[in-house]
């Protein structure tokens, strides 16, 4: 199995493989999602250590359970041979019907495959309003790599 576009990465295929995690995650289809990475990819997620596609499925099958209607951006920050850098925001709210905007760092590293085998995730979250809301739903076409706001 492999996933173009393949290490080492140029500025535009690092751009396209930073997009196409962001419209994957936006689909909120944890096995798609789990296609992206090796079978015994390892993770940090926050506090979190996952290893292996069935542990990444049932992370994000949790994740989506409690991140409603989650709506995700991701700018690409920096690459070199297989790894990449991004910086990232999303926007949830939980069952209670508050929303919240995440903002966060992740590294990347990928096999010849083009499969991602190791992602470290920092994150921290804000509460917000509804009206204070500015990502809905996937990033159109046109959006294609528009930088996301700092704050």
């Amino acid at each position: 199995m492999s996933r173009p576009p393949f290490p080492p990465f140029t500025l535009e295929s690092a751009r396209k493989k930073v997009q196409a995690a962001e419209d994957a995650w936006n689909s909120r289809d944890p096995e798609r999602v789990s296609l992206a990475y090796s079978e015994d990819s390892v993770w940090r997620n926050r506090d979190r250590f996952v290893t292996g596609r069935a542990e990444i499925v049932a992370f994000l099958a949790d994740k989506w359970e409690r991140e409603l209607d989650y709506a995700l951006r991701k700018s690409l920050w920096t690459f070199a041979d297989n790894r990449i850098a991004v910086r990232f925001q999303y926007e949830s709210h939980d069952a209670s019907g508050r929303w919240w905007r995440s903002y966060g760092n992740e590294n990347w590293e990928f096999d010849a495959e083009g499969l991602m085998v190791r992602r470290e995730a920092s994150i921290n979250d804000l509460a917000i309003t509804e009206a204070d809301r500015r990502i809905f739903g996937t990033r159109p076409e046109s959006e294609y790599g528009v930088d996301i706001p700092l704050a």
